[in-house]
């Protein structure tokens, strides 16, 4: 039986990146049936399931399983994301949608993506909010922040991370997201860590194919 963890000094809420995951669940019940892998409901009750699960875990401080429930719920979003992508495009290149739907769709995704690469974002960084909950202050990670670049005022030895104990919350990663899929860069979020520059490098295409590509052919059908 594995003992649970001592409780941490402050730890970092899971509320955001869950109300997230839902919202992207949300999302898919505006999508056309012939982009979706299958029924909404089905997304939700598995999402849910599995959310329950990761709760369930983490109250027993089984951190490890926390965090495979965690990704779990990524990857069922995420594959529903590249379904639906993928759909979007068949569907264009046999001309079975039209203006209206596309442009619609192409928003529904793009939004979902947003969503779904914040949370992988929060939950690659600096071993996922398990690992990031136990330290005083964020100084390393697959992401520099710029409080962790920027020194403290009257203090040029210490960071401002250091010196508040700063930590990134989900708003950072979805601040991040967002630009990313507005962009196509990290802004003034440098990305330091081979799997996240990946992730980033997927995302920025997935948002180029939704708004250039798919928004693009729309308007063109209008």
């Amino acid at each position: 039986m594995t003992s649970a963890s001592p409780a941490v000094e402050r730890p970092e809420p899971r509320w955001p990146a869950i109300l997230a995951a839902f919202s992207a669940v949300a999302l898919h019940f505006a999508l056309p049936d012939a982009l979706r892998v299958g029924p909404p409901w089905l997304v939700a009750i598995v999402v849910a399931l599995l959310a329950g699960a990761a709760h369930v875990f983490r109250e027993r401080g089984q951190h490890r399983q926390n965090s495979w429930m965690g990704y779990a719920i990524l990857s069922v979003l995420a594959f529903g994301l590249l379904y639906g992508v993928g759909a979007l495009l068949g569907s264009l290149l046999h001309h079975a949608s039209n203006a209206v739907a596309v442009l619609q769709s192409a928003a529904t995704l793009w939004v979902i993506n947003v969503i779904v690469f914040a949370g992988w974002y929060w939950r690659l960084d600096a071993g996922g909010p398990n690992e990031r909950e136990r330290k005083r202050a964020h100084v390393r990670g697959a992401f520099l922040f710029p409080q962790m670049t920027y020194t403290a005022p009257g203090d040029s030895d210490t960071t401002i991370a250091e010196h508040t104990a700063w930590r990134p919350s989900f708003v950072d990663y979805l601040f991040l997201s967002f630009n990313t899929s507005t962009a196509f860069s990290p802004t003034d979020v440098p990305v330091l860590m081979p799997a996240a520059k990946l992730a980033m490098m997927l995302q920025s295409l997935i948002s180029l194919t939704t708004i250039v590509l798919l928004a693009g052919r729309a308007v063109n059908i209008l």
